[in-house]
């Protein structure tokens, strides 16, 4: 790669997130034994976590005031408890005619997070936040650049869905009062950092009601810049989730540079490990290559990204998600030219690599992920 004008400003990776505030203890961090105990501790009999989790996941409610068939003296205590308000809304910012809600939310301890909610024809996809922050160091990311604040808990991560589904069962977004189809772990911070939060939080997306949410496995996907070893522990999961691989180049020269993690797990090594997913689920893996102007996204670089995917057999294991970048407000990153993204797809195309170009989203509002964040110390 040639080198460009202004120099990058690398961050240290970090793999634990500091220590702050502990995030309240909430009803989405417990397992279904857990909230059963939590109520008999409580002097309630255990067939109460059944009727409260019916209001939460079938109702959508989380406020204890509402739970009406509980008894109205221990309905205060009940939210004090096990119902803490664990997001508070700071900012919402709207493009695509109302199709796509961009939230910023505040936690207790001040920390900041975004989701994303975005209505297609025929579906609604929430892009969710695992950390405060990401301590990825990806330069071209403005979550990356600010670092990371901490971990999401189990159940902020989970409260991000329960927002989502109450806006829609409101009617607040053109063309649907349904449900979440998808859940895109593509937001705030490197999911397989927070590894048992995610997990803890997936198994209640899929758990039926009334203990979870009762959303398909298919219907999640999990973005990893390559933690290695995580991705295996997510392959033995036995949960046939979607791995969307953030490569962004097909060299270990150009990775490097924009995702520093490729210096503890190369290009081969991920590559593998996504492959190795792939065989052990039997679900495609999406391959995310951000095009950045000439940076990735020449006719070569096509070649060589094919090369490395080819090595791997059969085509059916791996599909390539071409993404428009974002850029942020004064960054030498940006989206490249429309006859570059053209070249690169015939390109792949001609290689036989299945490949799409993503539809942006959020291009009018601060789209790219931590942009919101960013402008709200």
């Amino acid at each position: 790669m040639t080198d460009t004008t202004d120099p990058v400003r690398r961050l240290p990776l970090v793999f634990e997130a500091p220590r702050r505030g502990k995030p309240p203890k909430h009803w989405f961090d417990l397992s279904v034994d857990e909230r059963k105990d939590a109520v008999v501790a409580m002097g309630l009999p255990r067939y109460r976590a059944d009727q409260i989790s019916r209001h939460v996941f079938d109702r959508l409610e989380d406020d204890a005031s509402r739970f009406t068939d509980l008894p109205a003296e221990i309905r205060v205590e009940l939210g004090q408890q096990l119902f803490p308000r664990l997001l508070e809304q700071v900012t919402q910012q709207t493009a695509d005619a109302g199709r796509t809600v961009k939230t910023l939310w505040r936690l207790h301890d001040g920390a900041l997070l975004e989701s994303v909610l975005m209505r297609y024809p025929g579906r609604t996809t929430l892009c969710i936040s695992s950390q405060a922050g990401c301590g990825m160091a990806c330069p071209f990311c403005a979550t990356g650049q600010g670092g990371l604040k901490r971990n999401l808990s189990q159940a902020e991560i989970v409260a991000q869905v329960l927002a989502a589904d109450q806006m829609l069962a409101q009617g607040l977004i053109p063309g649907t009062t349904g449900r979440l189809n998808n859940i895109v772990f593509m937001g705030m911070g490197e999911p397989l950092a927070n590894y048992s939060a995610v997990i803890g939080a997936i198994r209640t997306f899929l758990a039926p009601g009334p203990n979870g949410f009762g959303m398909s496995a298919r219907g999640i996907t999990v973005s990893t810049v390559g933690l290695v070893p995580k991705i295996r522990q997510l392959a033995d999961e036995g949960l046939p989730l979607t791995l969307a691989l953030s490569l962004h180049a097909p060299t270990d020269a150009l990775r490097d540079e924009l995702v520093p993690i490729n210096e503890r797990w190369n290009v081969e090594e991920v590559v593998e490990a996504a492959w190795q997913y792939a065989q052990t689920t039997k679900r495609r893996v999406s391959i995310e290559y951000a095009m950045m102007r000439d940076i990735n996204d020449s006719v070569e670089h096509a070649h060589q990204l094919a090369r490395v995917l080819r090595r791997r057999g059969e085509w059916g294991w791996v599909h390539v998600n071409l993404i428009p970048l974002n850029p942020t407000p004064g960054s030498r990153w940006t989206a490249s030219r429309k006859a570059d993204e053209r070249a690169f797809i015939a390109t792949l195309e001609g290689h036989g690599v299945p490949v799409t170009l993503r539809d942006t989203r959020g291009q009018e509002i601060d789209g790219a992920c931590g942009q919101l964040a960013a402008t709200h110390p």
